[in-house]
């Protein structure tokens, strides 16, 4: 079944595409290669600057697929727990967030009335450097005056959420709705933006 950036599980779906992708280019550059060995009895012909040509896609795919395979996505029981206290609020999930410097694998977050929160399992990464890319990428986006932690603990997580969605209550937000609402060309919404610097 098809995942979309945000989605519990993206990142184990699109690990098993560039697998399964990258084998089949594979495939096609080397039977393109044989072939021409067979026919011609040389390397030197048509097939072979085919095939030379056909490792460009592969070599692409295979730089994804090893990303993916060394990404950390959000576990299964934490996905559960996170999902208990939603409530209304909007929750992406398995992000691996880019940058120059490094990725960043952040296992959900969520962004609601000028706060933005995720939670982080990755027990390498430094929390206050992704929120300062975090914040960096929202100054672009023309979002300056937002609240952004990264917990590095699902209770502290899930008690943040809790928080939100009663503030959600109280101020009538709907937070799928306004993203429903984004027209593209116009400037993304904050939740967009998180999904835009993430594989």
């Amino acid at each position: 079944m098809r995942k979309y950036k945000g989605d519990f599980g993206y990142i184990a779906y699109r690990k098993k595409v560039a697998i399964i992708r990258t084998v089949i280019c594979l495939a096609i550059s080397v039977g393109i290669y044989v072939i021409g060995l067979v026919i011609n009895g040389t390397q030197k012909n048509v097939f072979s600057i085919i095939a030379a040509l056909g490792c460009l896609p592969t070599g692409w795919s295979a730089v994804n697929m090893i990303m993916f395979i060394r990404a950390k996505a959000c576990p299964e029981a934490d996905f559960k727990t996170i999902e208990s206290h939603r409530g209304g609020l909007l929750v992406h999930y398995d992000h691996v967030i880019t940058s120059y410097e490094k990725n960043y694998n952040v296992a959900a977050s969520t962004v609601l009335d000028k706060n933005i929160c995720c939670y982080c399992t990755d027990s390498a990464a430094d929390t206050d450097d992704i929120e300062k890319h975090i914040k960096k990428m929202m100054a672009q986006g023309g979002y300056s005056s937002y609240s952004i932690k990264v917990f590095d603990k699902l209770d502290d997580f899930c008690s943040r959420l809790d928080q939100l969605e009663k503030l959600r209550i109280e101020k009538n937000i709907d937070p799928q709705a306004i993203e429903d609402a984004w027209i593209p060309g116009t400037t993304q919404t904050p939740a967009g933006i998180l999904l835009s610097i993430s594989l």
